[in-house]
């Protein structure tokens, strides 16, 4: 059992990285951005056209897929930042939809729709704990997840772009009529968050499903952890996205119940959302 809840570590740091990403956009750009983590597949799936195809270095080569990651997310802020900025949250994250389903169709293009052979950046074993190996990927998105935690909160409440973030998160207008540029801070959200989701996408990848699909649906379980936190608490985000990762590795031990692994996620936000209605609930059965 142990060795199934720390297996599933490393998928919960890439979680919790997402999420952390999805819970960033809908504090600063009022978007839950649902091609967070197909942003993120494209530019990994770019990495490893211009590796093995391209023959560039590997980390060449995935330092320009996380580029390209960034700059396709940063794309879609643009696009949402001059004819959406307006919009309610509602409508903006419905937008996103359409990216979503287009970096999937266009990765089967220009891909195929088999799995990609992305190459190992950090592999090999860190530690072990009660005779259970820790590979080298758990320490990382582990320790990713928890520093882009910190080093957002940090940049928030202690910085002079955190302080203009938070402006034209809450006060959009007003910010904008004290002269802070809304746009380019807006588009600048979106292209380090693209980074950030292809880092950790490039990452995890070879020690995970890789196909386009299963990398793009990777919103769904980090949706889950965001909404632990409600998509305001950074904190709670990572430790949902770890949580998840944990209990899908023990559901992977037991035979009988492994298939609902791939549930958890949906019976997560099931039970998260009719947590948060409770009182509206409970009024209503009086």
């Amino acid at each position: 059992m142990l060795e199934g809840a720390l297996a599933g570590l490393a998928a919960g740091g890439l979680y919790a990285v997402l999420g952390v990403c999805l819970t960033l956009m809908a504090r600063l750009v009022r978007v839950v951005n649902f091609a967070q983590a197909a942003a993120g597949m494209f530019g990994g799936f770019c990495a490893v056209w211009l590796v093995t195809k391209a023959g560039m270095p590997v980390w060449i080569g995935s330092v320009l897929g996380v580029l390209i990651g960034g700059l396709l997310a940063a794309a879609i802020g643009w696009i949402a930042a001059t004819w959406l900025s307006e919009a309610s949250t509602t409508t903006r994250s419905a937008m996103t939809v359409g990216p979503l389903l287009l970096l999937i169709s266009l990765s089967f293009i220009l891909f195929g729709n088999k799995p990609q052979p992305f190459a190992p950046i950090i592999a090999g074993p860190a530690f072990s704990i009660g005779g259970v190996v820790i590979s080298q990927v758990t320490v990382w998105t582990v320790g990713m997840a928890i520093v882009v935690a910190v080093g957002v909160h940090v940049l928030l409440t202690r910085t002079r772009i955190g302080t203009q973030l938070r402006a034209l998160s809450e006060r959009p207008t007003t910010a904008e009529l004290l002269g802070i540029r809304s746009r380019p801070l807006s588009i600048a959200v979106w292209f380090v968050t693209g980074v950030i989701s292809a880092i950790a996408i490039v990452i995890v990848a070879p020690s995970q499903s890789n196909d386009a699909t299963s990398l793009s649906m990777l919103i769904i379980p980090a949706a889950a952890a965001a909404l632990l936190g409600g998509f305001k608490r950074l904190g709670l985000t990572v430790v949902g996205g770890l949580v998840l990762g944990v209990l899908g590795g023990l559901v992977a031990q037991i035979n009988e119940i492994s298939l609902v692994r791939n549930f958890l996620p949906f019976l997560f936000i099931v039970v998260l959302l009719l947590w948060t209605q409770r009182k509206e609930v409970w009024d209503a059965a009086r």
